[in-house]
């Protein structure tokens, strides 16, 4: 919990730059202006649709200081952190409920920053008395299991996920954690950038040490012993490339074993700590158990006592006094993240709470946030997209016979849930008051963990989401079969209720297409209607699938980078999200003329307009380089205007003649599911 800080997904959008040409007199300047404007043609429809629909917003949103990136989708975060600060400011000042009496009093306790100073390191002194407390090899494991209790996972990571062998199942996984540092491999190379890190880190760690009560003449020594645990749980750990497959993480074993497995680390006393009954776990590195087990059981009490310090102030250092912010951020803001600056107090405060209480902040945003007439308009278009898919799949020449059976089949229980998950959680928390913010994280971080224990063993995983409502999000869940769409999506621009009808089907309705074409793609294969992993597709169908997408690859990779000289999209790399939109769109203009069957010009455009105006973004030429090497998607001016060169229905709809700029000629156009 407060040390996994993780960052939340975002909508995966690039931005558009603006390149700024020096070295020119005012008057060759403007020369050489005057010579491109005659050399390029006019901007309609037909050139460039992007820019065309989107001008306004690009000469509305520059960048200011030539640094960084702007996006609608971006702003669309943006403007859901605001309404998220804004309900926690009325929550602090009259409360209508209890959960926000508790959060307005979290808000409060955060944004109090002379009470946070002098409140120093008191919030931890319970459990750094307790780590003191340790005398014997055998106190060390109950120690661990109190801290995973309020959120602070050491050691290893004990978490809830849905059971590959039955996916409707939760169960828990042991899997590796304990370390100061990202990736195992910073405790293990020995090239002379990592060793300076490593070097760093060590500076870090005395450092906390120091804040946490460590004499000042032993805390070197007490670094170098905290470091040294976290290299032997390191050399006992697998490649993170690994761990990326959730294969590589399930094995699972009885929980009636651990015990006699690993009975000096006590993992039968932890599962009772955290109120775990299952009768199995998965634990799938069983070599870094035993070294763990082995370490708890040589390695002398003071130096786990060192080791548990560190954890303890790492992991609360944000919410605690300027000291230990300081050390954070220096360590951690600008060495690992690169950040110039540490975040505003607000921003900072918003984070913990989103962290430790967000689905008390999500049930608030959505009785505030989400009316009950945009839900509706999303689920109907959403069930119309499905439907389209549908009628796709039966219509399709290249998918065989029984694999359309079993995409249809998967259709029909494919399941769409708007705004938030629909489940009930225990809201019984500790007043938390507001006196004390490092206390309330703690307090709120015990409550989450809490609830996310009562999942193991229970066939509740539909009732689980990987985001919170607050934050925008529009995915496809693969291992429930359904379709998320959070609350803080439906604005705009991606579901603006104040526009064309039509629009919304071409912004909201094409980004439910990008992602419920998922389910029976070349990644919705590998789990069936049944909702176990097996693929589902024969060999031709994988055949005739890559002779469809494979043109894309080419069409995205001639697309000049926006802002950067000489560099083209990547279209081996972008090549999986290319397909998704082209998908979306569509699906999503299907839809739209099954439920409106004579639709005028004004509609049309506003199908293809709510597409493009998704995508509109300025980014500099740093940030532009980073992502043209690393980013998955495809610019935004490609994102927009890429997938309309191949529907028909764009160039009628705005009289583009085949072979232009945004209309491919008819041999040439790719489609997937049309």
């Amino acid at each position: 919990m407060p040390n996994a800080r993780p960052a939340f997904p975002r909508p995966s959008v690039l931005a558009l730059a603006l390149v700024v040409v020096t070295g020119l007199s005012v008057h060759d300047a403007d020369a050489a202006k005057k010579k491109k404007k005659a050399a390029e043609p006019a901007l309609t429809a037909c050139t460039d649709f992007y820019t065309f629909t989107n001008k306004d917003w690009l000469a509305a949103n520059l960048l200011v200081d030539g640094s960084g990136q702007v996006s609608a989708l971006g702003q669309l975060r943006d403007r859901s952190q605001q309404q998220q600060r804004d309900l926690l400011a009325a929550a602090m000042q009259s409360p209508q409920n209890n959960v926000q009496k508790l959060l307005g009093d979290f808000w409060a306790s955060g944004l109090d920053v002379a009470a946070v100073e002098a409140d120093g390191a008191q919030p931890i002194a319970p459990l750094l008395s307790r780590i003191d407390g340790i005398r014997r090899g055998k106190d060390i494991p109950p120690a661990i299991a109190a801290l995973h209790q309020v959120g602070i996972p050491v050691l290893f990571q004990f978490t809830p996920d849905v059971d590959l062998a039955n996916l409707e199942r939760h169960i828990g996984y042991f899997t590796q954690g304990g370390l100061g540092l990202t990736d195992p491999t910073y405790y293990t190379r020995a090239d002379a950038d990592t060793q300076a890190l490593l070097g760093r880190y060590k500076d870090y760690v005395q450092k906390i040490l120091v804040l946490t009560g460590t004499p000042a003449d032993k805390a070197a020594a007490q670094a170098q012993q905290v470091v040294d645990i976290e290299t032997r749980i390191a050399q006992a750990s697998k490649p993170m490339s690994l761990m990326r497959d959730p294969r590589n993480n399930y094995a699972l074993v009885q929980s009636d074993t651990l015990g006699k497995s690993y009975r000096h680390l006590q993992l039968d006393d932890f599962l009772t700590a955290q109120g775990v009954k299952d009768d199995v776990v998965s634990l799938s590195n069983p070599a870094l158990f035993a070294e763990l087990d082995a370490m708890v059981d040589k390695i002398k009490p003071e130096q786990w006592k060192a080791y548990l310090r560190f954890q303890v102030g790492n992991a609360m250092a944000p919410y605690l006094s300027k000291s230990f912010r300081d050390a954070d951020f220096e360590f951690r803001g600008r060495v690992l993240r690169g950040e110039a600056t540490p975040p505003p107090r607000d921003q900072l405060v918003l984070d913990a709470i989103n962290l430790a209480a967000g689905p008390m902040l999500a049930r608030e945003y959505v009785a505030r946030y989400l009316p009950s007439t945009t839900a509706s308009r999303a689920d109907t278009i959403a069930g119309e997209v499905r439907d389209a898919l549908g009628r796709a799949v039966d219509r399709n020449t290249w998918m065989s016979e029984p694999t359309k059976a079993e995409a249809k089949a998967k259709l029909a229980k494919l399941k769409i849930e708007i705004g938030a998950p629909k489940r009930d959680l225990d809201y019984s928390v500790q007043p938390m008051g507001r006196g004390s913010f490092g206390g309330n994280m703690l307090i709120a971080s015990t409550w989450r963990h809490r609830e996310e224990m009562k999942r193991i063993g229970n066939a509740n995983a539909g009732r689980r989401w990987d985001v919170l409502a607050q934050q925008p999000a529009l995915a496809y869940d693969m291992a429930q079969n359904r379709l998320i769409v959070s609350a803080a999506v439906l604005q705009p621009p991606v579901l603006d209720m104040a526009r064309n009808a039509a629009s919304h089907y071409g912004s909201f309705g094409a980004l439910v297409g990008h992602e419920l074409g998922r389910s029976v793609d070349a990644k919705g294969k590998f789990i069936d209607a049944a909702g176990e992993l097996k693929s589902w597709w024969t060999p031709a169908d994988e055949t005739a699938w890559g002779l469809r997408t494979a043109p894309l690859v080419a069409q995205y990779s001639a697309y000049p980078y926006p802002g950067l000289r000489e560099v083209r999209v990547n279209g081996n790399q972008t090549q999986e999200e290319n397909v998704a939109d082209l998908v979306g769109v569509e699906l999503a203009w299907d839809a739209l003329v099954a439920s409106q069957p004579e639709l005028p010009k004004e509609s049309k455009q506003g199908f293809f307009e709510g597409w493009a105006q998704l995508w509109p973004q300025q980014m500099s030429s740093d940030e532009a380089t980073r992502r043209a090497a690393v980013d998955v998607h495809a610019p935004g001016q490609w994102r927009a205007n890429g997938p309309l060169v191949n529907l028909p229905a764009f160039g009628e709809a705005y009289g583009c003649k085949a072979g232009t700029a945004m209309q491919a000629k008819p041999e040439q156009q790719v489609s997937i599911w049309r």
